[in-house]
C-alpha cells in the first residue's frame, strides 16, 4: 500500500510541477507569430501613443503605442531605434458615427477591430530583417506565415531610411 501511496504522490508531484511547464510552452509557440517568434506583449495597451493613423484603401483607423523604449527614442529623435524598442499598431475598421438615430456628417469612429500588429527591435535576433521582428494578430491569434513574409519587404522598400519604420511621433 505504500508503494501505492508513493506512486501516486509521485504522479500527483509530476503533474503540478510539470504539467504546467508544458502547458504554458505549447501556449507560447501557439501564440507566437511565424517567422519571427513576436508574442502580444502584456500592458501594451496602456504605452504612449505616438500617432494615429488612417488607412484609406482599408477603411481603417489606427492608433501606433510605444513601449517606454520608444517613446524616448521618438522624443530624441534617435536613430535608429534602440534594442527593446516595440512598437504596436492597433488598427479598426471605421463606422460611421451615430448619434441618436442620425449618421454625423464626415465623422467615423473605430468599429470591428481588425489586428493587432507589432514590431520588435532586436538587432541581433532579427539581423537579416533590419533588427526588427514582426507579429500581426487576429483576435488575439497570429496570422499565417504568408502574411508575415511580407512585413520586412514593405518596409524596406518604404520605411529604409528611418529605421523601417512608417510612423511619425505627433507630439
Amino acid at each position: 500500500m505504500k508503494r501505492v501511496s508513493f506512486s501516486v504522490i509521485g504522479i500527483v508531484m509530476w503533474t503540478c510541477l510539470i504539467a504546467p511547464v508544458a502547458v504554458t510552452a505549447g501556449r507560447t509557440a501557439d501564440n507566437a507569430s511565424p517567422i519571427y517568434g513576436v508574442t502580444i506583449p502584456p500592458g501594451y495597451r496602456q504605452w504612449a501613443m505616438v500617432a494615429p493613423s488612417h488607412e484609406l484603401g482599408l477603411h481603417e483607423l489606427r492608433v501606433i503605442l510605444g513601449n517606454p523604449q520608444a517613446m524616448d527614442a521618438y522624443e530624441k529623435g534617435a536613430l535608429p531605434y534602440p534594442d527593446g524598442t516595440i512598437l504596436a499598431k492597433l488598427a479598426w475598421k471605421q463606422v460611421p458615427l451615430v448619434e441618436g438615430h442620425e449618421i454625423v456628417p464626415d465623422a467615423f469612429v473605430p468599429g470591428p477591430t481588425t489586428t493587432v500588429q507589432f514590431m520588435v527591435k532586436n538587432s541581433k535576433r532579427y539581423a537579416v530583417t533590419g533588427g526588427w521582428g514582426f507579429g500581426r494578430f487576429i483576435d488575439g491569434k497570429p496570422v499565417d506565415k504568408a502574411q508575415h513574409e511580407t512585413c520586412f519587404s514593405c518596409h524596406a522598400a518604404h520605411a529604409k531610411g528611418h529605421d523601417y519604420v512608417f510612423t511619425r511621433y505627433a507630439p
